[in-house]
């Protein structure tokens, strides 16, 4: 994300011949595919058929993602008393009759920037339980010794669908509009729900009788969480990155749109060549780790994501060469940040008991993830005050802050991981 769906001593097997397996990562990828595309269509909606102000932008940004600071924590506790599956079916369905509002809305000429707040915050609870369960889910499905396998196919699949999926939403914004282009997104997410109904999983929800209060619970996972010393500084760097990234996040589409004057195709383009790398880092991990170590991964590939936003202001210094800077640094985040990903993520899920992942996960999201509707208010309020590169320029100092925690602490010493035998605790 100590497990017993198989015995580790089993012969390991590749997860091409599961095929239970593979109709769930098949309708993950059309999903993925459809997700990148609504990222690229979603701002441009937003800033230049809407005109969204700075700080409109910035309320947009923290809808997409309050839902992780408010129900963030419950939603950990009660995904650990449902089927982790029935949850990716409802939220499935829930997010793409929501999406799916604003075309039509567009269709009869009456979207303005609140509907999208307001179909963000919706979309952004049903992500909280999709993506809590979605990180969850995977030693359901596969053997201990196959997480790793998993979790690198799915994020190579995300990493594909960023490939395709910015470039072609630029060339369906540019040609057919937004909207349009957020019909795919809706189509997506259809059919992720029906290959989740074609997906089995040996999960046993727990019995009534099990459950303690909820606030027991959440506890819980906080307590498995934060007294990890590991997992601890795992999550400040996530923290602390996610938070000053989303600053930059927020405002991108304001500095390349606006600031430096690049088409929504171009930026497609962007997007879809700074894939590459994450791609690249998806195949390259299990490489990397077997060179320098599963534990030393983490601190290295932390220092890399973590000077790479210096990028982004330098272009406004040299706005000729923007289009192969910001590739370059769109490539050296992929890549880094999916090297960091599947190393942490596995170890997590690896670590972590059965009947805590929901809450484990939740917990972790709630912190990493709920950073960013506050920085994304804070990105809207800078931009308005002091303009949108000089707020780049304060989110790339204080994304140098990120990767102390984990390059101050016990992973150079290290070279594994621990394994769940050894990370559990009473």
């Amino acid at each position: 994300m100590s497990q017993s769906l198989g015995s580790a001593t089993q012969p390991k097997r590749s997860l091409w011949h599961d095929r239970n397996f593979l109709t769930m990562w098949t309708g993950q990828a059309f999903s993925q595919f459809g997700v990148q595309i609504t990222e690229l269509a979603i701002p441009v909606l937003a800033v230049l058929m809407l005109h969204a102000t700075e700080w409109e932008v910035g309320v947009l940004g923290a809808a997409q993602f309050a839902a992780f600071l408010i129900v963030g924590l419950p939603a950990g506790a009660w995904i650990d008393r449902m089927r982790k599956r029935h949850v990716m079916i409802v939220a499935d369905a829930v997010r793409a009759v929501a999406l799916g509002m604003l075309p039509v809305l567009a269709f009869f000429g009456v979207l303005e920037i609140w509907h999208m707040i307001a179909v963000a915050l919706v979309m952004g609870i049903a992500t909280v339980f999709f993506d809590v369960s979605y990180q969850s889910i995977i030693p359901s499905l596969v053997k201990p010794t196959q997480i790793s396998e998993a979790n690198g196919k799915l994020e190579s699949t995300q990493q594909l669908a960023g490939l395709a999926g910015p470039a072609a939403g630029g060339w369906l914004v540019g040609v057919l509009a937004a909207p349009v282009a957020i019909l795919i997104t809706v189509g997506s997410y259809v059919a992720s729900f029906i290959a989740l109904l074609f997906t089995r999983d040996h999960e046993q929800p727990h019995a009534v009788e099990d459950r303690r209060p909820l606030i027991t619970e959440i506890g819980e996972g906080l307590r498995w969480v934060f007294g990890n010393p590991l997992l601890r500084r795992i999550v400040g760097t996530t923290g602390v990155a996610n938070f000053f990234g989303s600053i930059a996040t927020t405002l991108f589409p304001l500095f390349v749109l606006r600031e430096l004057g690049l088409s929504p195709a171009m930026l497609g383009v962007v997007f879809s060549l700074s894939a590459v790398g994450g791609l690249l880092g998806a195949i390259a991990t299990p490489r990397i780790v077997a060179r320098i170590g599963e534990a030393r991964a983490i601190p290295v590939s932390a220092i890399a994501f973590c000077v790479a936003p210096f990028f982004l202001p330098v272009i406004s210094l040299v706005p000729d060469l923007a289009f192969p800077l910001l590739v370059a640094q769109g490539f050296v985040m992929s890549f880094t940040v999916l090297l960091y990903n599947i190393t942490q993520v596995s170890f997590r899920q690896r670590i972590t008991p059965p009947r805590l992942l929901g809450r484990m996960n939740a917990s972790i999201r709630f912190v990493v993830w709920g950073v960013m509707p506050i920085a994304a208010l804070i990105a809207g309020g800078l931009g308005t005050w002091i303009g949108v590169v000089p707020t780049l320029w304060i989110a790339a100092a204080g994304e140098l802050l990120a990767c102390l925690f984990v390059v101050i602490g016990p992973f150079w010493a290290m070279r594994e991981l621990p394994d769940a035998e050894h990370a559990e605790r009473a």
